[in-house]
């Protein structure tokens, strides 16, 4: 077999490799130097390729002399596992990933069965029935967490980069649900949108709206709000207006569809595949036309907002933050030092805040690189909208795609019942006892990637870290490197991390390249909410910097929930 060859042949069996590592291996396995594997070359290439020794000896621990796993025995591994744990659901594992015919006729799971269930879906460190949408969706809008993009037009830099529709649709795909529009005065009377007095590029208004209209739903059919910065004159807030209205059509919310005057805000469900509207309401709403035909205007603070745009803000009404509650459907937007500071000093009125009214958080404006702020400290208040540079990859937006992993990556994530309630004594500047012990015994990783693709010789020595992002400081533990090897390092050091208020809390599974004369590299990372931690011996799949997959790269891990 040459090593295209095996390639197919491993791909046929759906088995993923790293083709540097499997290039290494058949070389290795290749004694007669011949650029193919003969019979015992193809064997031995298969042995080592599957073999996993901290994965035998799970194995074996449960199988016994017979080395094969029974459905009995299966049975047991699935209840120490803490999951459902039947005969019948043993069998439909075996029917489900065993490769050897035989054994599956006889019920049994042999070795390299079991690592194909372990390295599944099925035994994956995220649960996958959060893969789907579970949550209730019924409930008003501000008791959810919604997925936020701040400049969302951007590519890359603040003053300089490229401004694309393209940034929409992306965003969309990583399932963002409240999207920004920074809009101004263009040539021809129609607006553009960019990021102001900057040397960023320009796009027309009417094309990302038209890009929003065909991406909005695709990935979620949960409403969509549009955040609108406004800085254009009467004539083309008007031309706005019509561009919403007739490309929109029905999808754009631009009448009540329950009472305004109403304690809540409607619910995601009653607003499936609906658009909204954020931005500056008018007081009142005065005749359209004065006797020489001009759009008459009625000044809305320091600023003048054409009735027509006006009409179509209807649940997210932008108004000064005031200490007294206001209207379910008037909401205030804070910059993070602003938000941070009030936190800080009225936790518990910020949370009581968010339980009936949305709040929008966005960057510093000092942030020109388009630099992320952690969103965790807002979302333990019960901030909504909390918008990150979705251009810039980095930890920050990791904890934001490990939030919105859950519920079927729809972007609405249920607040914990304790950030919904109106009489909620919560405060998340005040330690909370709430709190449960994370045991995670690092075993090994596999196929990690390569960093310099450029030097043959470059291998990494890698170590793990695992943080606890939740209420206070982030808790954090790492495990020692091991030196040259990212095909199958073996670690199996014990970490204990505390998780205070568990319901909020993210994990993050860290994996860096050791360097003692310099910064540590980063190699891969996953992210997910506690709640969706699946206990036992579980797989941690990686992901890049930007977020997409480095399959078939992973961590092999144990996990365990105590309390204190």
């Amino acid at each position: 077999m040459t090593f295209q060859e095996v390639k197919d042949m491993l791909q046929m069996i759906n088995i993923e490799m790293n083709d540097m590592y499997a290039y290494t291996l058949f070389k290795k396995c290749d004694r007669s130097n011949t650029d193919t594997l003969e019979d015992c070359e193809i064997e031995e290439f298969c042995t080592q390729l599957m073999h996993r020794s901290e994965l035998e000896e799970i194995f074996f621990q449960y199988s016994g002399e017979d080395r094969v796993l029974s459905t009995e025995e299966l049975q047991e591994f699935l209840h120490h596992q803490g999951e459902e744990a039947t005969l019948e659901r043993a069998k439909e594992i075996i029917y489900k990933y065993e490769l050897n015919e035989k054994a599956k006729q006889h019920d049994l799971m042999m070795l390299e069965g079991f690592m194909m269930y372990l390295l599944s879906e099925e035994g994956d460190v995220f649960n996958h029935e959060h893969k789907k949408v579970y949550q209730d969706m019924t409930q008003p809008l501000s008791h959810y967490f919604i997925s936020s993009s701040h400049n969302t037009y951007l590519t890359n830099h603040q003053l300089v980069g490229n401004s694309s529709t393209e940034a929409y649709v992306m965003a969309f795909k990583e399932g963002c649900r409240c999207v920004e529009l920074d809009c101004w005065e263009g040539p021809s009377g129609e607006p553009v949108i960019y990021h102001g007095h900057t040397l960023t590029s320009k796009i027309l208004f009417k094309d990302v709206i038209s890009t929003i209209r065909d991406n909005a739903f695709k990935n979620s059919l949960f409403p969509v709000i549009l955040s609108l910065e406004n800085h254009c004159g009467l004539e083309q807030q008007a031309t706005m207006a019509y561009h919403l209205r007739n490309i929109l059509g029905d999808m754009l919310i631009s009448a009540p569809i329950n009472n305004l005057e109403s304690d809540h805000l409607p619910s995601p469900e009653a607003l499936k595949r609906k658009i909204l509207l954020k931005g500056k309401k008018l007081k009142e709403r005065s005749s359209s036309e004065e006797d020489d035909g001009r759009t008459r205007v009625v000044s809305w603070g320091n600023e003048d907002t054409a009735p027509e745009l006006s009409d179509l803000v209807v649940y997210c009404q932008t108004v000064e933050y005031r200490d007294q509650p206001g209207l379910a459907c008037e909401m205030s937007s804070f910059s993070e030092d602003k938000i941070r500071r009030l936190i800080k000093e009225y936790g518990n009125t910020m949370v009581r805040y968010n339980t009936r009214q949305l709040s929008r958080i966005y960057p510093d404006g000092l942030r020109a690189n388009s630099s992320n702020y952690s969103p965790q400290e807002m979302w333990n208040a019960g901030c909504q909208l909390v918008a990150l540079n979705f251009q810039t990859p980095g930890y920050k937006m990791d904890l934001n795609r490990g939030r919105f992993q859950d519920n079927g990556r729809c972007g609405y994530i249920l607040k914990p019942e304790f950030l919904r309630r109106a009489d909620t004594s919560f405060n998340p500047e005040i330690v909370s006892n709430s709190m449960k012990i994370l045991h995670v015994r690092v075993i090994s990783a596999q196929q990690l990637p390569k960093l310099n693709k450029e030097k043959p010789s470059s291998i990494v020595d890698p170590f793990v870290r695992v943080e606890i992002h939740s209420v206070g400081r982030k808790r954090e533990q790492e495990t020692n490197y091991i030196l040259n090897n990212g095909f199958n390092p073996l670690w199996n050091e014990e970490l204990r991390l505390e998780v205070l208020v568990p319901e909020l809390a993210l994990v993050r599974f860290v994996v860096e390249d050791y360097d003692k004369t310099s910064s540590n590299d980063f190699v891969g990372q996953f992210t997910l909410p506690f709640p969706s931690l699946r206990q036992g011996y579980r797989h941690v799949h990686l992901l890049s910097k930007d977020g997409t997959s480095l399959s078939p790269a992973t961590l092999f891990v144990h996990l365990q929930i105590k309390d204190p």
